[in-house]
C-alpha cells in the first residue's frame, strides 16, 4: 500500500466538491474496463434477460438458450488459448463474465459451470491431448457438461470424497463407482437436463493403493438426453434462487471409461498401472490441484461485488425520490433522513472497497494464469487472497441486498424492482465454491505460518527481542497508558479527535494493528500443540477456531481498506480526490465501529475517542448526502441494466404527479381545509 497524505476530514471548506463521475466509472470498472463494457453493452439485448416469474421449466430453456448467445457474441471462450479459438485473456474473462449479473445470475453462474469449471477442468487439469478432443465443443456448447466435485456427504472437504475411480489394467480403463448416497455428486448445474459429459473427481486407485483426488472426463448422456449405462441421477428441483440452472445429482455404477480420460496434467497412470506425477507431495498435489480452478472464487468476489452495487443503486435512487412524513415544508424525502443515509451510505462505502480489492485480486488472477507471474508462492496469494475476499464481499450482498429491501419498504419486496430476486440468487454464493467459514479458516492458518516464518532461524537474542517487543506492547496497550494519552490529547473534542486519530493513517494503523495482535494471541495459544497428541491438538485448534476465523476477517477487510487507498493515489482531480477520501473514511471508521469492543478492551481506543468514531461517520454521512446520486451514477449503469422501475423514473413520476395535484388544489381554491383544531378547556 501507497504512503498516503490525506488532508484533514474534519474541515468543511470542501463541502461542495463534486465528483467526476467518468473519472470513477473507469476507477470501479477497472484493469479490463474494455471488456466489462462491451459485455455490458451486449447484454442490453432483452434476450438476456431474466423473466421475473418465468416457471422453473421455462427459465432453465431460456439460460440454456442464452448460452448458444454468449458463443454467438463470442463471449464463451476469451480465456481459451488462441489456438483453440480463443484469445488467452484471463483476467477480461472473468471481468466479461461477472457483468452476466445484471443480466440474470442464473446466466452468470450457468456460464460459468459450463466455461468456468467443466471447461476450464479440462484446460487447467489436462494435456493436449484432452484439449484438442474436447475444449472447442465445450466452448462452443456442442458438449455442454457439469462439474462433479461437490457430493451429498462432503462439500468444502473435497480432500474425503467418497467416489472412486479404480485402474484395471486387464481393459486400461477407469472404473468409476459411488460406493454409498453420501458419495453422489450433488448440486451440480447442468446435471439435471443439459449436460452430456461431467469432469467427476474421485479418489484414484491403482495397484491398490489410494493416490487422492484426480479428475476425470466421464460421458453421462447420449445425443437424445439420456443417461448412459451406469449412470444415474435426480433433478434437485426448485431452489431458493438461482432457478434458470438445472441442478442435480449424479451417481455411477461402476463406469469404465478408458485410461486417456483421465485429466493427467498433475498425475498419470501408465498402461501397467503404473502411477507416477510431477508432484511428489500427495498434499501440494491436491492443493496444486484445486488451485488450478481457484476462479470460480474470483468470479463469485467480483459478481457478487456488482450484485450488491446495483441494489444499492436502486435503492439509493428510490430513496432520492421518495417522500414521506411532512416537517412543515412538505414532505421529506427519504435520504434526508438521518438514518436512512447511515443505513446505505455505509454499504455504498463498502462496495467500492470490495470493487477496488476486486480488481488487484483479479490482476493477481491473470498474473497467475497467463504465466506472467505462476510460481507456488504467487498462486498460495492467489488462493489466500481470493478466499479472503470472496467471503467478505459475498456475505456483503446478501446483507446490502436485505439492507436496500427494507429501505424500498414494499416497493422493494415486489419482484419487479429486482431486489428480492438478487438476494435470492446470491444467497447460495455463500456457500459454494467453498463454505464462507472454512475459506476463513484457510487464509487464518496462511497468517499463522507466515507469523510462524518471522521466528525461523532466529538466534536467541532476536527471538528474545521480538517476544519483548511484544510483551511491551501488550503492557503498554493493557495498562490503559495509550486510551489515558488519547483522552488528554483529545481534550473532549470530536475534531480533535478525529484531527490527532481517526485519519487515514490512523485507521490504516488500528485496522492492521488489529490482524497482527489477533494472530498473535491465536498463535500464542496454539503454540502448546506442538507437544500435543492429535487428537488433543485438534481440541485445541477448535477452541481457538472461532479466535482464528475473526482474524481472517480482519485481515480481508484491512486488505479491501488498503486496495481503496491505493485507488485514491491514482485520481488526480482534486474534488474526485476528497469525495472518495470521505467514502474511504466511511468504510474504514465503519469497520473500527463494528470492532470497537476489542479496540477498547485492548487498549487501543479511548472510550472518548471511540465515541468520535460513531459520530464522525455520522457527520460522513450528512456531509455525503448533498451528492449521494453520485457514487451510484459511477457504476456505469444504463437503464437496460438496472430495469427497477421504482429507479427508472416511476417514483419521480408520481412524486411530481401528487406534487402538481396539491399544487392545482391551492391554485383554484379547491383545497379542503384542515380541521380546526378543539378549544382548550
Amino acid at each position: 500500500m501507497a504512503d498516503t497524505v490525506v488532508r484533514p476530514i474534519d474541515h468543511t471548506e470542501h463541502s461542495d466538491a463534486r465528483i467526476d463521475v467518468s473519472v470513477v466509472n473507469d476507477a470501479l470498472l477497472g484493469t479490463w474496463a474494455d471488456i466489462r463494457r462491451e459485455a455490458r453493452e451486449m447484454i442490453k439485448d432483452p434476450a438476456f434477460w431474466r423473466i421475473e416469474g418465468q416457471p422453473m421449466t421455462e427459465h432453465r430453456e431460456r439460460t440454456l438458450a442464452q448460452l448458444d448467445l454468449l458463443v454467438q457474441h463470442g463471449a464463451s471462450m476469451r480465456a481459451y488459448p488462441k489456438e483453440y479459438g480463443g484469445i488467452a485473456n484471463q483476467g477480461g474473462n472473468l471481468a466479461g463474465f461477472q457483468e452476466l449479473v445484471l443480466a440474470d445470475p442464473s446466466l452468470q453462474i450457468k456460464s460459468g459451470v459450463q466455461w468456468g469449471l467443466f471447461a476450464s477442468a479440462i484446460l487447467q487439469l489436462g494435456t493436449k491431448t484432452h484439449h484438442d478432443r474436447w475444449l472447442r465443443d465445450a466452448g462452443e456448447m456442442r458438449l455442454p457438461g457439469a462439474f462433479a466435485m461437490t457430493e451429498t456427504g462432503h462439500g468444502s472437504d473435497v480432500q474425503a470424497i467418497g467416489t472412486t475411480a479404480t485402474y484395471d489394467p486387464q481393459t486400461e480403463e477407469f472404473v468409476i463407482h459411488t460406493p454409498f448416497r453420501g458419495a453422489w455428486k450433488d448440486y451440480l448445474g447442468n446435471a439435471a437436463l443439459h449436460g452430456r459429459a461431467a469432469t467427476v473427481f474421485a479418489q484414484l486407485i491403482t495397484g491398490g493403493v489410494n493416490y487422492g483426488v484426480h479428475c476425470f472426463f466421464v460421458p453421462i448422456r447420449d445425443e437424445n438426453g439420456e443417461f448412459l449405462p451406469g449412470v444415474g441421477g435426480e433433478d434437485d428441483g426448485p431452489k431458493g434462487g438461482l432457478n434458470g440452472i438445472d441442478n442435480g445429482r449424479l451417481h455411477f455404477d461402476n463406469v469404465r471409461i478408458p485410461r486417456d480420460h483421465l485429466l493427467n496434467r498433475y498425475g498419470d497412470v501408465a498402461p501397467d498401472g503404473t502411477y507416477s506425477s510431477p508432484i511428489a507431495s500427495p498434499g501440494r498435489r491436491f492443493f496444486t490441484m484445486l488451485g488450478a480452478l481457484v476462479q470460480g472464487r474470483v468470479s463469485l468476489d467480483g459478481a457478487a461485488t456488482w450484485g450488491s452495487a446495483l441494489g444499492l443503486y436502486i435503492a439509493i435512487t428510490y430513496g432520492n425520490q421518495r417522500r414521506q412524513f411532512d416537517n412543515g415544508a412538505g414532505e421529506t424525502v427519504l435520504l434526508d433522513y438521518g438514518r436512512h443515509q447511515r443505513r446505505l451510505l455505509p454499504l455504498l462505502a463498502t462496495t467500492y472497497a470490495q470493487a477496488f480489492a476486486h480488481d488487484e485480486l483479479l490482476q493477481k488472477f491473470d498474473s497467475v494464469f497467463s504465466g506472467a507471474n505462476d510460481t507456488e508462492e504467487s498462486r498460495q496469494d492467489l488462493e489466500t487472497l481470493a478466499a479472503g475476499l470472496k467471503a467478505l464481499s459475498t456475505w456483503h450482498a446478501l446483507d446490502s441486498l436485505q439492507e436496500c429491501r427494507e429501505a424500498c419498504g414494499g416497493s422493494g419486496f415486489l419482484a419487479e424492482n429486482r431486489i428480492v430476486g438478487l438476494r435470492s440468487d446470491l444467497d447460495v454464493y455463500v456457500t459454494f465454491e467453498g463454505d464462507n467459514n472454512v475459506l476463513l479458516q484457510l487464509v487464518g492458518k496462511r497468517l499463522l505460518g507466515d507469523y510462524a516464518k518471522q521466528f525461523k532461524g532466529k538466534q536467541p537474542a532476536e527471538l528474545a527481542a521480538l517476544v519483548a517487543g511484544q510483551t511491551a506492547g501488550r503492557l503498554f496497550h493493557g495498562a490503559g497508558l495509550r486510551r489515558l494519552g488519547q483522552a488528554v490529547a483529545d481534550l473532549g473534542s470530536t475534531a480533535r479527535s478525529v484531527e490527532l486519530g481517526l485519519r487515514g493513517k490512523d485507521q490504516h494503523q488500528l485496522l492492521a494493528d488489529r490482524v497482527q495482535a489477533m494472530v498473535a494471541d491465536v498463535a500464542g495459544r496454539l503454540r502448546a500443540g506442538a507437544k500435543m497428541g492429535p487428537a488433543e491438538a485438534s481440541d485445541l485448534f477448535n477452541e481457538n477456531q472461532n479466535d482464528l476465523i475473526e482474524a481472517a476477517r480482519a485481515h480481508a477487510e484491512l486488505l479491501q481498506w488498503e486496495a481503496f487507498t491505493d485507488a485514491l493515489e491514482r485520481i488526480e482531480d482534486a474534488g474526485t480526490k476528497q469525495v472518495l477520501t470521505w467514502l474511504r473514511d466511511l468504510f474504514g471508521l465503519g469497520l473500527i465501529e463494528k470492532h470497537l469492543a476489542w479496540h477498547i478492551i485492548n487498549g487501543r481506543l479511548s472510550t472518548q475517542r471511540a465515541a468520535a468514531v460513531t459520530r464522525y461517520i455520522d457527520r460522513l454521512c450528512a456531509r455525503r448526502r448533498p451528492h449521494a446520486p453520485d457514487p451510484v451514477d459511477a457504476f456505469g449503469y444504463e437503464p437496460e441494466h438496472v430495469r427497477a422501475p421504482i429507479a427508472a423514473g416511476a417514483e419521480q413520476a408520481r412524486q411530481d404527479e401528487a406534487a402538481q395535484y396539491y399544487a392545482t388544489l391551492a391554485a383554484t381554491g379547491k383545497a379542503p381545509k384542515k380541521e380546526p383544531k378543539p378549544p382548550k378547556r
